[in-house]
């Protein structure tokens, strides 16, 4: 289907077969493109409490308006348990003022990895759990002004990448996110009497949370500084801790909610809206951090006097603003050739990768990776080259890639 509106149809099944219930009150099965889905309804014996998919049920869609519809499950969007993965994905889609009694007053889906919703906009839903979206994979979303009777007013039991998740309420816990893993996203500003941003069991890479968090590691707290809150403008001020601030490692997709590239100055912005004139290449959440203004010559300057600059400093882990925090080969045990290999130290940082080279020609290298995605530890690492067994010579130096 491409260019249709579907409005006001109802999927009724009367309880021939106790098992089957109504199920995509618009659409069923269909792959949907550049559409309206608005007011239709999934029912079961014409009970507007139960029913699967409202709008769509086991459908793929795509740059499409999901509004007004109603269900048990999935007042928007459901994707039934069981359905093939490759289908229920939505693209570019925004998904409005749907109900569930249920689950999934946006979408619902069936757990997992799948489906997915890319670059979506989940706005104004209502369900007894998930308001905006229950069970889904979500990238670069904004879900916001969900509302959920129960549990999760923003998502239950999600996985969010690159997500923004803010003014959502829930009435009893968890207004933003329940039960999620989050990656380079932002939970913040939501409303619930308990953990009004995000409770359960939830795990967290880079995130910026705000209220509920009891702990955990891999999220901040500062304040997101979108442009207009009240206005519902989540996109970044030009001084946002959330810019540069993510990892690039959990980027899925090349461009952000608005279509922008998705990293810009080299490293991701949390959230779902990548700032896109960045003035330093560095984390501003880093730079806060130590106190650093945020402008184009700090990046190049070297506030400890040390020949690392502050973005150096940034990539491996290190205290811009003292000079014995520094990335430095520490003398070997011994210069004398071993039959077991020798071991180098350097100083490091906890969590921080490094790789080791090594070369036999200080003055005319290549330098040859020995072990690659070393983890730092606190103080010093070590590392023994087995190889090195003769008299070499054997020069070292680490790299932090």
């Amino acid at each position: 289907m491409n260019n249709c509106t579907v409005s006001n149809n109802v999927a009724v099944l009367f309880p021939i077969d106790p098992q089957y219930v109504g199920q995509g009150g618009g659409v069923y099965g269909c792959t949907v493109q550049n559409s309206l889905i608005i007011s239709n309804s999934a029912q079961y014996n014409q009970s507007p409490n139960e029913g699967f998919g409202g709008g769509a049920c086991d459908s793929t869609l795509a740059n499409c308006l999901i509004q007004g519809n109603r269900a048990g499950d999935g007042g928007g969007v459901v994707v039934y348990p069981g359905y093939p993965v490759n289908n229920g994905v939505l693209t570019r889609c925004t998904l409005i003022g749907n109900w569930a009694y249920g689950y999934g007053g946006g979408f619902a889906g069936n757990g997992g990895q799948s489906p997915t919703l890319t670059n979506c906009v989940i706005n104004g839903n209502r369900a007894g759990y998930g308001g905006g979206v229950y069970f889904a994979r979500l990238l670069n979303c904004l879900v916001a002004d969900n509302v959920a009777t129960n549990i999760g007013g923003g998502v239950d039991d999600g996985l969010l990448y690159n997500c923004t998740i803010s003014q959502n309420s829930a009435t009893t816990q968890s207004g933003g996110m329940y039960a999620c893993s989050a990656y380079d996203s932002i939970v913040y500003y939501n409303t619930a009497p308990q953990s009004p941003d995000v409770g359960g069991t939830y795990s967290a890479k880079n995130c910026c949370f705000g209220q509920g968090v009891s702990s955990g590691t891999g999220f901040f707290t500062n304040a997101p500084q979108f442009v207009n809150l009240l206005g519902g403008d989540f996109h970044l001020q030009s001084n946002s801790p959330c810019i540069n601030a993510g990892n690039n490692a959990y980027t899925n997709t090349t461009t952000d909610l608005d279509g922008n590239p998705r990293i810009v100055a080299g490293t991701v912005d949390i959230g779902a809206y990548e700032y896109q004139s960045p003035v330093s290449m560095v984390s501003y959440l880093w730079l806060e951090q130590y106190g650093l203004p945020i402008t184009t010559n700090t990046d190049t300057s070297s506030p400890d006097g040390t020949a690392f600059d502050v973005y150096q400093d940034w990539i491996a882990g290190l205290n811009p603003t003292n000079p014995a925090s520094v990335l430095a080969m520490l003398p070997l045990a011994t210069s004398n050739t071993t039959t077991t290999g020798i071991k180098v130290t350097w100083q490091s940082v906890s969590g921080i990768l490094y790789n080791l080279q090594r070369s036999t020609n200080l003055a005319a290298p290549p330098f040859i990776t020995l072990q690659g995605n070393l983890t730092g530890q606190a103080s010093t690492t070590s590392y023994t080259d087995t190889t090195a067994t003769n008299g070499g010579p054997y020069f070292y130096r680490v790299v932090v890639p």
